[in-house]
């Protein structure tokens, strides 16, 4: 889950949030972290999470800053340069399987980087599912093994998956989702954002999410979505449906030779593109050092671009 940010920007998004750190572990070990001020983040007031009984905790895995058990739904603009700004709007959707979010990694700095391409972006810190509350009984929980289940590869043949697929409730998080485009809407002419060019852009469960919300909403109106590395099973498209910048890499646990969302969409006639990446594995955020997926954001900007999402658009008026 590192990523190819330059380490001055990477250090000062840890001192905004975390203070001065002397070493940042870049690891797989789940190590504690003290829960961040965040002054610009907006409450959704969309309520809490039924059996929940711990507080929201963070802790650090990969260098990256995660959040978990969230209760209460936020939404943290980062606002272009006027001079930059191009009226377009997107909601950040980080991932974590529903259970954390990796803020950093799929949240802020997809958000910077967007915010320095003119976009306006919102970072969403959506309701979690629970997980133990202690940090120890979390890290074995993330550790135990796994029991795969046999499911039928496009041959045929049985094939084991490494995670077995789970139906979420996913209530709590449309919901949120919901809540941060209508005060995107509400405070589009204070945010500079124009009401028919928002689109949402989703990591991992954040993709499920962004594609959830498409499927599913009655009030949001996403002029374009981006899932980055999510599931790949087919789907019923809305006639609606806006046009999908889609990601993942090939040697992701979750692509598995599957190519379902992608031909729904274009049996659906909806404007549809989709990166498939040599190697990048999952959770690879804005890139990986020395692998194949790291191009995926310019090449992403671009599509924006074409497609008159941003800065072509504004150059043409």
């Amino acid at each position: 889950m590192l990523n190819n940010f330059k380490i001055p920007l990477k250090l000062a998004i840890f001192l905004v949030f975390f203070g001065k750190c002397p070493m940042i572990a870049q690891d797989g070990t789940i190590y504690p972290l003290e829960a961040p001020k965040e002054p610009k983040a907006i409450p959704l007031k969309t309520g809490g999470v039924e059996n929940q009984p711990a507080k929201e905790s963070w802790f650090r895995q990969w260098g990256d800053p995660m959040a978990r058990n969230i209760t209460q739904a936020t939404l943290t603009p980062f606002l272009p340069d006027t001079d930059k700004a191009n009226g377009a709007a997107v909601i950040v959707a980080p991932g974590g399987g529903f259970r954390w979010l990796s803020l950093g990694n799929e949240g802020w700095e997809v958000a910077e980087a967007l915010a320095k391409e003119g976009y306006a972006a919102f970072v969403l810190k959506y309701r979690l599912h629970p997980t133990p509350e202690s940090l120890d009984d979390f890290t074995a929980w993330m550790n135990r093994p796994r029991t795969p289940e046999p499911t039928e590869n496009s041959n045929g043949n049985k094939e084991e998956t490494p995670v077995p697929p789970r139906q979420m409730d996913l209530s709590n998080q449309l919901e949120d989702a919901e809540a941060a485009y209508a005060m995107i809407i509400e405070r589009a002419k204070e945010w500079g954002v124009d009401t028919k060019r928002i689109g949402m852009i989703g990591f991992s469960a954040g993709a499920g999410l962004t594609m959830h919300s498409t499927l599913n909403s009655k009030s949001m109106k996403l002029a374009f979505i981006g899932p980055i590395y999510g599931g790949m099973g087919p789907v019923e498209v809305p006639n609606n449906a806006p046009p999908m910048f889609y990601v993942i890499a090939s040697d992701d646990f979750l692509f598995r030779g599957q190519f379902g969302i992608i031909d729904s969409w274009y049996k659906a006639g909806i404007p549809v593109e989709f990166h498939l990446y040599q190697n990048g594995g999952h959770g690879f955020g804005l890139g990986n050092p020395n692998r194949t997926s790291n191009r995926w954001f310019d090449a992403f900007v671009h599509w924006l671009d074409v497609n008159g999402f941003g800065k072509e658009v504004m150059a043409k008026q």
